[in-house]
């Protein structure tokens, strides 16, 4: 009678969320009674609660009364699948990892590239003790939160304690932890913030807290500087004087060249642990004239950057259906019942350096037109286990931090002449849950784009969206520091001038204060662009995004005339970017398209580095003198075996391909050696940028080492050269080997893997980032739109939970899950079971 009871005291909250939902009632008075939970009974009064309707692979459709509740039943939802690793999370940005697992443990490289806890810590207590995040709640909106995310905020907090105040932990991953406590919406808040500086400060976080004027010694224990030998000093005569009118001198002990490319690298997507293909077909191409979309992130698979799946339903308000980063209060990419979204890594530069000319009497104040103005300190103590706690100095400037380097490439010494200040719009931008949540209410793109263009929230994606009417948009509205090339020529310093073409990374002379960036009329933050400077296209054919800047959202209609700090123009795309437009213009052209042509595209497995490749490839080996090639080592080969294997093979990336991994392994090696202009034979043309470069140059002497090294490396490995990739790419969940098809960036294939190479392991057995929660979406003119989805890593990282490889077996099988979104889909589901969350007071 449990049950039976919990659903009668749940029908009162229902008929309060359902407003005029009377369908809704009779269908929820139907529930059977088998599928309710034995979790609990139905909510009473006071405090938050929701209701909470899982179905298949454990996915949670979410009902509540307002967004308080909502983000209860959200907060509570996540917490059963993914309590240890928001627990992480929520470690890391409250600057206490040292003290749970030691200043030198591995760092929570999901929120920052901290290369140790210490670093991170002293980072993340920065933020914390500065008041930084309860500052940017305080801002009105629509610079800062609106209300509704606040109370989201709230009720996860709310849903996530409760689910810890009432639950046992059984994930091994943190089962009796101490370091796993409640949490304040502050938390989430800062949480969301750590997502927001991703690409930004996140990325600097080394750079950040190991700064330190010149002459002061380096204390033990302190977070290691991101340069790599280099002398803050080097090259500098302390006794110089500084001209207060003559502005930054040249950057001493730095290459500009060795800067360029050191900045094109950090700021590289392609060398990104993120990425994503997504592509909108409009009406015009599809069978009945609605919209379809296809989003197909590249995000990691384990860690606090994974998403969850679930549905949020506030009875006339809200009704959205996606994928959440964890720790998130609100669907990040998804659909509704009329516009689908997805979005993808943007090549906008989101940071800009501004270079400081000091004070020659004080390392610790710069000059701004002739006036030193003091650096503002924060200073930091962490605990550490076993330890003193830690205390560090951290200098701030009105740009933002100093820092000593951006990643181990790019040094940027703080001498008695000079020092660089990281800027990092995003560092004050709380507002990318305002966008996820206005986009999940827009009922076309229309609504999509004027939801990007109220709330600025969105830091370092792309967007592109469908909608049931047959529109499609395409834009890279993100926030950006506003660099115009007209700032960046009247205002770069010499380094600057070499890293601005390079990367788009601005680094402007700070000691002018007309060289600050300016604001647009339609910013919502100073110093950023307006949305309507964004690279944009609208109802084209299609737009589609692999990661490359917005030039060609679509291959026929090129985007032009935006700044370089947006990306480049008329440059080689990458090979994952030309397949992908290979494919999708043929699918627009050809017509007729259903979702069907979206899940075929997903899994399709189109080698194109194999397409341009693989036969002149597999000739070059034929044609090798007695088939025998010479390897790194000096080492003879007889790769005979290999040329056939090339030839044959089907040039995809399925699990059952022959010769994928060998062409994998060859391709690797290949590309790592031979510079683009030694291997093709027709360079790039920026008036054919799809096709070219092509035509592998036979000649090219990486070719026979290559091969050497590939042949060598499979047969110590014991891997035949035609094995199936699937043998040899997999994970093992639960005992159990998944094959796993797709392959990596190099190779160009939509459906993206990347996986460690562990020859003892059996070639690929772990993948570390890649397809992750993708979504193939369109309607139908029924109400309820067409939608499958899959989530490749499954909802939970326990092991111990049905829902751990559920999703990841039917990746493996290029199986999809048939998205439950209306009502009626859901109370029908076999699997259905109800729960009634709430909190106890």
């Amino acid at each position: 009678m449990r049950h039976l009871h919990g659903r009668r005291r749940a029908r009162p909250l229902l008929r309060r969320l359902a407003l005029t939902g009377t369908a809704l009632l009779a269908a929820t008075s139907a529930i059977p009674e088998a599928a309710a939970s034995d979790r609990g009974s139905g909510p009473s009064g006071g405090g938050l609660s929701a209701v909470i309707r899982y179905t298949e692979n454990g996915i949670p459709h979410i009902l509540a009364r307002d967004y308080a509740h909502l983000g209860f039943g959200t907060g509570w939802a996540q917490a059963a699948d993914q309590v240890c690793v928001l627990a992480d999370g929520f470690l890391t940005v409250s600057g206490e990892r040292s003290r749970w697992f030691g200043a030198d443990g591995v760092p929570d490289g999901s929120l920052s590239s901290a290369s140790g806890n210490l670093s991170s810590d002293l980072f993340f207590k920065g933020v914390r003790d500065s008041g930084t995040v309860e500052k940017l709640l305080a801002v009105p909106a629509p610079a800062g939160p609106g209300k509704e995310v606040k109370e989201l905020m709230r009720g996860w907090a709310a849903g996530y304690n409760a689910w810890l105040a009432q639950n046992e932990i059984t994930d091994p991953a943190c089962k009796g932890a101490g370091w796993v406590r409640p949490v304040t919406a502050t938390d989430v808040a800062a949480r969301g913030l750590a997502v927001s500086v991703l690409g930004g400060q996140g990325r600097a976080v080394d750079g950040i807290t190991s700064a330190r004027p010149p002459g002061t010694a380096a204390a033990p224990g302190a977070a290691a500087p991101d340069t790599t030998g280099a002398d803050p000093a080097a090259g500098v005569d302390p006794a110089a004087g500084v001209d207060p009118a003559a502005g930054p001198e040249p950057a001493a002990g730095i290459d500009p060249a060795a800067a360029a490319e050191a900045a094109r690298a950090f700021f590289d997507t392609a060398r990104y642990d993120m990425g994503s293909n997504a592509v909108a077909f409009a009406g015009s191409t599809t069978a009945n004239g609605s919209g379809l979309l296809l989003g197909n992130p590249h995000y990691p698979w384990q860690g606090g950057r994974r998403f969850w799946q679930s549905q949020q339903t506030i009875p006339g308000e809200l009704n959205v259906s996606g994928g959440s980063l964890l720790g998130t209060t609100v669907v990040n990419i998804g659909f509704n019942e009329k516009v689908a979204w997805s979005h993808t890594v943007a090549t906008g530069t989101p940071v800009n350096l501004h270079q400081l000319a000091l004070d020659p009497a004080d390392p610790t104040a710069y000059l701004v037109d002739g006036k030193p103005e003091k650096m503002t300190t924060r200073t930091v103590s962490v605990r550490v286990a076993g330890g003193a706690p830690v205390t560090r100095t951290q200098w701030w400037t009105r740009y933002g931090p100093v820092l000593s380097g951006l990643g181990g490439g790019l040094p940027l010494p703080w001498t008695t002449t000079t020092a660089y200040a990281l800027a990092d719009p995003n560092a004050v931008n709380l507002r990318g849950s305002d966008t996820a949540l206005a986009m999940g209410r827009a009922r076309s793109v229309a609504g999509v784009q004027d939801a990007l263009r109220r709330t600025q929230g969105l830091p370092w994606v792309n967007t592109v969206a469908a909608d049931s009417a047959g529109g499609t948009l395409f834009t890279q509205s993100q926030v950006l520091p506003r660099i115009t090339d007209e700032l960046a020529a009247r205002c770069s310093t010499p380094l600057g001038r070499a890293t601005y073409a390079s990367s788009g990374l601005a680094v402007l002379d700070g000691s002018r204060g007309d060289c600050a960036p300016g604001s647009d009329p339609d910013a919502v933050q100073p110093g950023i662009f307006g949305p309507g400077r964004a690279p944009t296209l609208r109802d084209a054919a299609y737009a589609e995004n692999s990661n490359d800047s917005a030039w060609l959202a679509n291959a026929e209609q090129p985007l032009t005339g935006y700044e370089r700090i947006w990306g480049t123009v008329a440059t080689p795309r990458s090979l994952r970017t030309r397949g992908a437009l290979e494919d999708v213009s043929a699918m627009a052209d050809r017509g007729g398209l259903t979702v069907a042509d979206l899940q075929e595209q997903q899994f399709a497995n189109r080698v194109p580095a194999g397409d341009l490749a693989a036969a002149d490839a597999a000739g070059a080996c034929a044609a090798l003198p007695g088939g025998t090639a010479t390897g790194s080592d000096g080492a003879a080969v007889d790769v005979s075996a290999a040329c056939g294997v090339l030839a044959a093979w089907d040039r995809k990336a399925d699990g059952t391909s022959r010769g994928a991994l060998l062409f994998d392994r060859f391709w690797r090696k290949l590309t790592a050696s031979t510079a683009a202009k030694d291997l093709w034979l027709v360079p790039f043309d920026a008036t054919d940028p799809v096709r070219t470069p092509r035509t592998l140059n036979r000649a090219a002497p990486g070719i026979g080492r290559a091969l050497a090294d590939t042949v060598t490396e499979l047969r110590a490995a014991g891997i035949a050269p035609d094995a199936p990739l699937g043998e040899h790419q997999f994970v093992v969940r639960g005992g159990q080997k998944l094959p796993v098809g797709g392959g990596t960036e190099a190779l160009g294939v939509w459906n993206k893997i990347e996986a460690p190479w562990n020859a003892a392991g059996g070639g690929y057995p772990e993948v570390v980032h890649g397809s992750s929660h993708i979504q193939a979406v369109g309607w139908d003119g029924g109400r309820c739109p067409v939608a499958r989805t899959l989530l490749t890593y499954s909802q939970s990282s326990n092991p111990n939970s049905p829902h751990s490889a559920d999703q990841t077996r039917l990746f493996s099988q290029e199986r999809w899950v048939k998205a439950r979104f209306c009502e009626r889909d859901i109370l029908t589901s076999p699997r259905l079971k109800v729960v009634w969350p709430r909190e106890r007071r």
